[in-house]
């Protein structure tokens, strides 16, 4: 998370400056060219940090133009000048303001101010919890019922395609059926349960020269349906390194957010594991294949989980990191 703190009084600019010492990120006070609505207009982005040293009602006004959803909107913190108290006030858990806000307290001595009910009751927070171990939400909208059930007292039933390492809060129980369930760990859709979602799969492409970003993006939603993967669990997109300025790759990938990891056809060769070979890409590339390779190597040398998918001159294989999940959500 890029943090950015901004402060009104030299007290404020103070505490904002010891925030950025031990948390990372920008401390600037208002006032001359840095003003209110455009610091905040600069900066309001996900997975981003607003810290307004401030009142509560400053940060509220100044973000409430930019509001979109709680699964985009980055995490916004008010503290007081004097570091009592650390308010999240915009996406508590999927934003990451509550932990935030945890660790603001950590490093001046305020008192974290956590409004969210699963947290105000002391329940487990699945959302929190998803965030905290690199996972995505792929249903926001189901977080609701999930919560509502904790928060009733009635616990909830956690499928997981992985080993959860430690003991799971009172309120949770691990069921190793995905189709009965409140929510499920798994890189594929469970259907009706909340989907949780880690953010570890990478994405190999091979194409042709001047292929158009939609006709990437038709055969990834292709691949995607097929097999019941879900977009937001892609982390990097990988290729050879003849594709860096691939202006129809490069156009997929900021329509995603994605970042695009390149390797050599040395690289390539050096990938671990068995590859659907072709005569004619080794010829063109000086490789036997682009894009179950790229993936594994993007995936730093995880199993290659949907091997090559070919058509309208675009190959796409998806290749999953190593994951290993605990229950903490908190520091």
């Amino acid at each position: 998370m890029k943090l950015y703190y901004l402060a009104f009084s030299s007290r404020g600019l103070a505490l904002a400056q010891k925030l950025a010492s031990a948390l990372g990120g920008r401390a600037e006070r208002c006032g001359g060219p840095v003003t209110l609505a455009g610091w905040t207009a600069d900066h309001f982005a996900p997975g981003t940090g607003l810290v307004y040293v401030g009142a509560c009602g400053i940060a509220v006004r100044a973000v409430a133009p930019h509001l979109r959803s709680k699964e985009t909107d980055p995490a916004v913190v008010a503290v007081d000048e004097q570091g009592h108290f650390a308010v999240p006030l915009v996406a508590g858990h999927l934003g990451g303001a509550n932990a935030l806000a945890r660790a603001i307290a950590a490093a001046c001595g305020a008192v974290p101010v956590l409004t969210t009910a699963t947290d105000a009751a002391g329940r487990f927070p699945i959302d929190d919890w998803a965030r905290a171990q690199g996972c995505a939400v792929a249903d926001p909208h189901k977080i609701k019922a999930v919560s509502a059930r904790l928060l009733d007292g009635q616990g909830i039933r956690l499928y997981s395609d992985w080993p959860i390492r430690g003991q799971p809060p009172p309120e949770v129980r691990l069921t190793g059926r995905k189709e009965d369930c409140d929510a499920a760990l798994t890189l594929t859709d469970p259907g009706s349960p909340l989907w949780l979602v880690p953010r570890v799969l990478a994405l190999g492409v091979g194409c042709r020269r001047g292929t158009p970003a939609r006709t990437i993006e038709a055969a990834w939603q292709a691949l995607a349906a097929g097999r019941g993967l879900c977009p937001k669990s892609v982390c990097v997109v990988c290729s050879i390194d003849r594709k860096a300025d691939e202006p129809g790759l490069l156009e997929f990938c900021r329509s995603h957010g994605w970042p695009l990891a390149t390797y050599t056809a040395a690289q390539l060769r050096d990938a671990p594991g068995r590859f659907t070979p072709s005569a004619f890409v080794a010829q063109t590339v000086g490789v036997d294949n682009v894009c179950e390779r790229a993936a594994v190597l993007g995936a730093q040398g995880g199993d290659l989980l949907v091997p090559k998918q070919a058509g309208a001159g675009v190959t796409l294989a998806v290749a999953a990191r190593a994951f290993g999940p605990d229950w903490k959500w908190t520091e």
